[in-house]
């Protein structure tokens, strides 16, 4: 039996996630288990699509944040690894690829932050996600700057071609400045105790076992769909 639920439900009851606040940033040097991360819970990205393959990659996820910066670390049991796509703002979907979707409190857009394997990063704000055409109807991509500001860690090269058929584990860790989201949304104040939503992903779109993955459940095979988000509650000291 698959263990991942690849039917959308909607008695299922709306994912919840505590983000704890944390003294010490992460050191980003991946470390899952280190001092930083060790005692923060993970919640899974285990919600299948059925367009996907039956390859449905093991993704586990972390998140901490303080008064500058939200934190995040994927772990990715996976296999049938590629990663071809190194520029800021490319296809890095098409990879394999991990993904945070997030829309702060009082706002009507979001952000997608989607990272390959890599490190490459693909970030816009939403303003509307009407498809059209396979594209979101209205988006601001955040600039080249925003990318210099947002920290990466990932485990694999910049470039895995040809494709990794053995299992692996590969991790990829990133730091938003809450400043980079200010410049769309304006001033969030302090964030602690604040509600916002969201969603998790993993995909590879282009892989030779595409799949598509949710923390989530999402309705069909979209991941910009915010009435899907889930809780995300930024924990009070």
């Amino acid at each position: 039996m698959l263990k991942a639920i690849m039917i959308w439900d909607k008695n299922l009851r709306m994912k919840e996630y505590s983000i704890s606040l944390t003294n010490t940033p992460p050191e980003m040097k991946g470390m899952w288990d280190g001092s930083v991360w060790q005692d923060v819970s993970a919640i899974e990205v285990a919600y299948y699509r059925l367009e996907g393959t039956a390859h449905q990659p093991k993704t586990l996820y972390k998140m901490l944040y303080n008064r500058e910066r939200i934190y995040g670390i994927f772990k990715v049991a996976d296999q049938y690894v590629r990663c071809i796509h190194t520029a800021f703002q490319s296809d890095v979907y098409k990879d394999s690829c991990v993904e945070f979707f997030v829309q702060p409190s009082d706002q009507n857009g979001y952000f997608n932050f989607e990272f390959n394997c890599g490190g490459a990063m693909l970030a816009s704000f939403v303003t509307d996600p009407t498809r059209i055409d396979g594209e979101v109807k209205s988006f601001v991509p955040l600039t080249t700057d925003d990318d210099l500001q947002i920290q990466r860690y990932h485990s694999l090269p910049n470039i895995v071609d040809p494709e990794i058929t053995q299992k692996i584990v590969w991790l990829l860790e990133f730091s938003i400045p809450f400043a980079v989201l200010e410049k769309y949304v304006g001033k969030l104040g302090n964030v602690s105790g604040q509600t916002w939503r969201g969603n998790f992903y993993k995909c590879g779109n282009e892989t030779s076992h595409p799949h598509w993955g949710a923390w989530s459940p999402i309705s069909e095979l979209n991941f910009h769909l915010p009435n899907n988000f889930g809780i995300l509650q930024f924990a009070k000291p």
